[in-house]
C-alpha cells in the first residue's frame, strides 16, 4: 500500500438485514431517533468518509423508498447475516468503479458512528500491514465495523456456500487484522435491540443536540 486509503477507495455498506424481534419486528433501521431514521443517523456520518453508500437489505426495496443510495440484496440465497451482507457490498464494489478497493462496513442501529472511522481504519492497514481493521471499544469488539478488502470476495462467497463462515468475527480474523480501538461517550457503537436501548440513545441525541 502507498498511503492511508482515501474516501474515493471505500464503498460504505449499511448493513440492515436484522429482524428487529425485540423492537416489535420490521426494518429497524427505519426506527425514529430524534425524528429521523436510524439509517439516516448512519449514513450521515459515514457519507464523508466514503466514495458512495449502499444499504445492504433484502425483500422489498420500495420500502426503502426515498433513500438517496441503492438498495443492494444479498447476492446468495438463504444467507441471512452480516456476512452476506458483507458479500453484497464487495460484489457491489468490484463492479462500481476501479477505484475502490475496499469496502467500510457499519449496522444501520448504530447512530453515533465516528466521524473518522475510515481514516483510522485506513492508517491502521498502512502502519501495520494488516488485510482488514475492524473496531474495538470499551464495549468490546465490534466485527460488523470493517475496513475489507474487495479482493476477499470469491473466498467468502466460498466459505458461506460450504458452511465453513458462520460468525463473522471468527471468519475475519482468518485474515490478518488490525484492531482499531475507539472511546467517547456514548459507547459510538452503542447499537439499539430493545426499546430501553431506544430511549437511551434519544436521551443521549438530546444531550448532544442540546
Amino acid at each position: 500500500m502507498s498511503g492511508p486509503l482515501g474516501p474515493a477507495a471505500i464503498l460504505g455498506v449499511i448493513l440492515a438485514g436484522g429482524q428487529s424481534l425485540r423492537l416489535g419486528g420490521g426494518d429497524k433501521g427505519l426506527r425514529l431517533l430524534a425524528g429521523r431514521t436510524l439509517i439516516d443517523h448512519v449514513a450521515e456520518r459515514l457519507k464523508p468518509q466514503v466514495w458512495r453508500l449502499i444499504l445492504n437489505a433484502n425483500g422489498d426495496p420500495a420500502r426503502f423508498a426515498g433513500l438517496p443510495f441503492p438498495v443492494v440484496a444479498d447476492t446468495l440465497p438463504d444467507q441471512p447475516g452480516p456476512l452476506a451482507g458483507l458479500l453484497a457490498g464487495l460484489r457491489y464494489a468490484a463492479t462500481a468503479t476501479p477505484a475502490v478497493s475496499h469496502v467500510l462496513t457499519a449496522a444501520a442501529d448504530t447512530p453515533f458512528l465516528p466521524t473518522d472511522l475510515a481514516e483510522r481504519f485506513a492508517a491502521a492497514l498502512d502502519r501495520t500491514g494488516a488485510e482488514i481493521a475492524l473496531a474495538t471499544s470499551a464495549s468490546g469488539v465490534h466485527p460488523v465495523v470493517a475496513l475489507v478488502p474487495v479482493g476477499v470476495a470469491d473466498r467468502l462467497e466460498a466459505d458461506l456456500v460450504s458452511g465453513a463462515a458462520r460468525r463473522v468475527l471468527g471468519w475475519l480474523r482468518q485474515s490478518a487484522v488490525a484492531e482499531v480501538a475507539f472511546s467517547g461517550e456514548p459507547d459510538p457503537f452503542f447499537n439499539i435491540n430493545t426499546p430501553e436501548d431506544l430511549a437511551e440513545a434519544e436521551r443521549y441525541a438530546a444531550a448532544r443536540i442540546g
